[in-house]
């Protein structure tokens, strides 16, 4: 049975590129009257959260993407969050140990900053030059009797080809002088994800990996630790990136890229889903409008198109109309609408933001308006009439915006003294501080309270319309965003 599957890390926003190869792992999965599962890639305790993974669910359910096995719906092959299965991965690290395919490494970080140095320096690979890999067994038990700190690298050839067989590509050859001795287990234990995707994949029965064509370079590890274990390697399918219009990598400093950006903004699902399909396959027939069920009807993996898929708001935009005037009618329309922003449980974060300020029920739309929009319609000139200086105002605006995308806990009080203690760091008055953000955010120098105006709004259309700020100031070069981001990261050291 085909078997295909997801495997987002749960460390930030629910990405559109997550959602492109859950599309098309789906299809294909489906097409062959296969299963979908969904893992989480949980394993770095430094920036996973809970709140996160559950983001990620919810995002692609709203999309319409629906796995067979996963953490919330479970499954013959859990545990599915990678942290719930410790004790699977160190025994399969052990076994590498005893097999004589890893050794234990101990080197400080010191030694390889100057190993790495010095490779550099001479026009070489930066890898690892295995000088643990030749410790003798008696040093190895006496470095851990000593309790000195280790991981676990895998061994590599030291010379020779990798073979990389890939269904879209063909075979790929790689030297093995390029592929590093890769840490497979961390000094705290968990294991890196080279190694866990592995195990995963093999014990849940994955036959078919649908992935970005930036895991190319990790194919050999992958296909390394495949043939020291004994186990088949999974049919690999590597797809095209997203790209910006310019094409550089599809990245949210130049294109909103959260799924929720895109929900909050008002678009249909199935046209987003639609979207996604189209980036790298079409119809037979050439429609560009089709559904879910319609692409996995027609699916052929072997029709992906190669090229560089360019990720088109215009385009979505556009697509969207067709499907909301096409396949909504009236009723269908109001009912959307209800869902998406004029439904009770949005009234009820806006009704105390307002109500102070309400005479009649007509004073609603003007008070509110803002909370319901995508991206207010501002100007320059706004900016230039505050008493923020405008170099002030950028640095303001472009801080803020680093700050807010790092922040995890969105609730009004931690919004409020997050920002509030970055304006104190830079030696910005608070009222100076807040001034270009509340046009960034409401369109307009007074509105109603910033910061629960800004839950109300969440995160992400938060972050875009502070974007959109500083591209109405005429954006921030390359040059100034080098200097901005040396002058934030002093800052940071003293928040």
């Amino acid at each position: 049975m085909v078997r295909t599957r997801v495997a987002p890390s749960p460390t930030g926003d629910p990405h559109v590129g997550t959602a492109y190869m859950a599309l098309f792992s789906y299809c294909f999965a489906k097409q062959h009257g296969g299963e979908f599962l969904l893992r989480i890639e949980d394993t770095d305790l430094a920036r996973s959260t809970k709140a996160s993974e559950q983001t990620i669910l919810d995002s692609l359910k709203w999309l319409g993407l629906q796995w067979d096995e996963g953490p919330d719906v479970g499954g013959p092959k859990g545990a599915y969050r990678q942290s719930e299965r410790l004790p699977i991965y160190k025994a399969h690290t052990q076994s590498l140990l005893d097999n004589g395919h890893a050794f234990h490494c101990f080197c400080t970080s010191e030694r390889l900053d100057e190993m790495r140095k010095a490779q550099m320096a001479g026009g070489q690979t930066a890898r690892y030059d295995g000088f643990c890999s030749q410790l003798t067994a008696e040093d190895v038990a006496a470095q851990i009797s000593a309790g000195t700190p280790f991981v676990v690298r895998m061994k590599v050839p030291a010379s020779g080809v990798c073979t990389i067989q890939d269904r879209l590509r063909g075979p790929i050859e790689i030297d093995y002088a390029q592929i590093d001795m890769q840490v497979l287990q961390k000094t705290d234990g968990f294991p890196t994800y080279h190694l866990a995707v592995v195990v995963d994949d093999h014990l849940m029965e994955i036959t078919h990996i649908i992935r970005g064509e930036e895991w190319i370079n990790s194919a050999p590890k992958h296909q390394l630790l495949y043939e020291y274990f004994g186990w088949p390697m999974p049919e690999l399918i590597h797809m095209p990136l997203l790209r910006n219009p310019d094409k550089s990598k599809l990245s949210k400093r130049k294109n909103p890229t959260s799924i929720r950006f895109y929900k909050d903004m008002g678009y249909m699902p199935e046209a987003v889903l639609n979207y996604l399909g189209m980036l790298g396959w079409s119809l037979p027939s050439g429609e560009e409008k089709f559904s879910l069920e319609e692409m996995v009807a027609h699916f052929d993996i072997d029709r992906i198109s190669m090229g560089a898929p360019v990720f088109d708001v215009e385009k979505l935009k556009w697509l969207n109309g067709r499907w909301l005037r096409e396949t909504l009618d009236d009723e269908a329309l109001a009912d959307r609408l209800s869902d998406w922003a004029f439904n009770r449980d949005k009234l009820m974060q806006i009704i105390p933001l307002i109500k102070e300020r309400v005479e009649v029920f007509s004073d609603v739309a003007p008070l509110a308006g803002f909370l319901l929009e995508g991206l207010p319609l501002i100007e320059a000139e706004q900016f230039a009439k505050l008493k923020t200086e405008p170099g002030v105002a950028i640095k303001v605006l472009q801080f803020s915006l680093w700050h807010l995308e790092q922040a995890s806990d969105w609730r009004s009080e931690v919004l409020q003294a997050g920002l509030k203690q970055l304006a104190e760091t830079m030696d910005v008055k608070i009222r100076d501080f807040l001034a270009p953000l509340f046009i960034a955010i409401s369109g307009r120098s007074v509105a109603p309270p910033l910061f629960d105006s800004m839950v109300v709004l969440g995160p992400d259309l938060t972050r875009a319309r502070v974007r959109h700020a500083l591209n109405t100031l005429g954006g921030v070069s390359k040059k100034q965003a080098k200097k901005l981001e040396a002058e934030y990261r002093q800052l940071g050291s003293a928040l």
